[in-house]
């Protein structure tokens, strides 16, 4: 739930969506956190999503993402929604395509908000909805040779 502002250091005229990409070049750790610096925000935080070995008890040898069109525009419509939602200061996500490894980073969002509960509660509901409704498909390839392509995400 968004709150009125009971500070004028709580006010801000920039848009808090600071940052929304699909790369296929390597994500930043330190880029996402700078994006949603904000002396006003109390709390901040950060969602790291990345490849692991494994999945569905089978082992995973390469892994690719890839996007619709649309996908960044779906990135800006949940974005929006979760800033209609809470008390953000700044928000930024970027989600990665391409051929990816085990360890790579696949998605990094960061939120901030005045306070930490909040700040984890929006970032929660921004990956969940990023995971559901942005048109971002993964397609795997196991050890024994069988492969299969996940939704969104």
């Amino acid at each position: 739930m968004a709150s009125t502002y009971d500070h004028p250091g709580e006010q801000g005229a920039q848009d808090p969506i600071r940052l929304l990409a699909i790369r296929d070049k390597p994500l930043s750790l330190d880029e996402v956190f700078r994006a949603v610096g904000d002396d006003a925000a109390g709390g901040t935080a950060l969602f790291v999503g990345t490849v692991r070995n494994h999945d569905g008890g089978a082992d995973v040898d390469t892994l690719g993402y890839s996007g619709h069109p649309s996908a960044e525009a779906e990135m800006r419509r949940v974005a929006e929604k979760v800033v209609a939602e809470y008390p953000v200061r700044a928000l930024a996500a970027v989600h990665r395509v391409g051929d990816l490894r085990v360890g790579d980073l696949a998605v990094v969002v960061a939120v901030a908000c005045p306070h930490r509960s909040e700040a984890f509660e929006a970032c929660r509901k921004l990956i969940d909805d990023l995971k559901h409704e942005v048109p971002i498909w993964k397609h795997q390839t196991f050890s024994d040779g069988s492969q299969e392509w996940v939704g969104a995400c």
